[in-house]
């Protein structure tokens, strides 16, 4: 069977193709831009935004549809840009950084496009997301500092032991054990320092990334009581709840595990001379609020601001003595941040501590 052509050889000029119905371009562009993997947006000559996927939603929080650009972007550069394309100059590239609710930073890509439905230009929007690819150097950055300057006080002490094993205690037994014991203490620090390192640089990877999952934020609760009830046991405290059937939250389960965790293990650790911890919740329709409460010795108030910060204890030596390593408050307000949530500390000296995460309630 002969190939079929759309056109005709023996002719000298190939034939038009049919155009399209102008009516059809507002539907062509709508399903391209849906179709992209980034987050894109159209606007016509007027600089009204006449598509856009829901990726760009995402990112701006805002449906723009049927706005002016500057309604969901308000970055000179970009809108400077736009309007230079639209007034008939070439692709362009620039850039745009979100700083609420979490910094994002992305490369703008503005090209025009041609609709036949329009009078006039238009221009496609590519928002480039770059957020991860900084995140990656600066973690890097940090976690070399960070390990190399919280590393270096357990790393001499476990060459000192190491030194006095091989010199002076060298045959007495006594001071071997001893020592043994004091290096094994040491490497499980540096063991636990680099874990939380770790677990805080993949939070901080994905920070911009709001998680989607469903999470009954009392059962986890519970939950973590449950799991906790053998530390409490050992600290001669009770773990008391006052939680509704459920509190439902858009989240990562297992992040919100280790955040309430943290919380119950801190209070249990530093404060469990108290004889309870508290664990409560509520919601009213908005936000979901969980506090967990100690009635121990209490913070006091110049210290409250600094205790999400990287490393910062109210103690060192407490701190170290009890296996903390100053990472836990950074990693809870590091998920709390991903999750558009926010950690409220109360406390008061003597009368014990209040901590209360704060997470937007799961839109029914």
């Amino acid at each position: 069977m002969p190939m079929l052509w759309p056109f005709n050889k023996t002719q000298s000029t190939v034939a038009e193709p049919k155009r399209s119905d102008p009516r059809l371009d507002g539907e062509l562009i709508a399903s391209f831009v849906r179709a992209l993997p980034d987050p894109v947006l159209a606007v016509d000559r007027q600089g009204l935004v006449i598509a856009a996927n829901e990726l760009v939603r995402d990112v701006l929080e805002v449906d723009p549809g049927g706005q002016h650009l500057s309604a969901a972007i308000r970055a000179p550069a970009v809108l400077e840009t736009v309007a230079a394309v639209l007034a008939g100059g070439a692709a362009a590239l620039t850039d745009f950084e979100l700083r609420f609710p979490l910094p994002r930073h992305f490369d703008v890509y503005v090209s025009p496009i041609a609709l036949t439905r329009l009078e006039g230009p238009a221009a496609l929007i590519v928002l480039k997301d770059l957020t991860r690819e900084q995140q990656i150097e600066r973690m890097r950055a940090d976690f070399v500092a960070n390990a190399s300057h919280e590393l270096r006080t357990p790393l001499a002490s476990l060459s000192g032991f190491i030194e006095t094993l091989l010199g002076a205690a060298k045959n007495d037994t006594v001071a071997r054990e001893k020592f043994l014991n004091l290096m094994r203490s040491q490497a499980e620090r540096m063991k636990r320092l680099i874990d939380d390192l770790l677990s805080l640089s993949r939070i901080e990877l994905n920070q911009h990334l709001r998680p989607s999952g469903s999470v009954d934020l009392a059962q986890l609760a519970r939950h973590v009581g449950d799991v906790m009830s053998g530390m409490a046991k050992a600290e001669a405290c009770e773990i008391r709840f006052d939680l509704p059937a459920a509190l439902m939250v858009t989240g990562d389960r297992d992040e919100l595990v280790q955040v309430v965790q943290n919380l119950v293990e801190n209070a249990l650790k530093y404060a469990g001379g108290g004889k309870f911890v508290d664990i409560a919740g509520h919601s009213d329709g908005r936000d979901v609020e969980l506090t967990v409460r100690d009635y121990g010795p209490g913070i006091a108030p110049e210290h409250i601001p600094r205790l999400t910060e990287r490393f910062y204890r109210v103690s060192v030596q407490e701190s170290r003595s009890r296996g903390g390593t100053g990472l836990g408050l950074a990693i809870v307000k590091h998920i709390l941040s991903r999750h558009r949530g926010r950690l409220e500390i109360v406390s008061e000296l003597h009368h014990g501590s209040a901590f209360t995460l704060h997470i937007p309630a799961q839109k029914s």
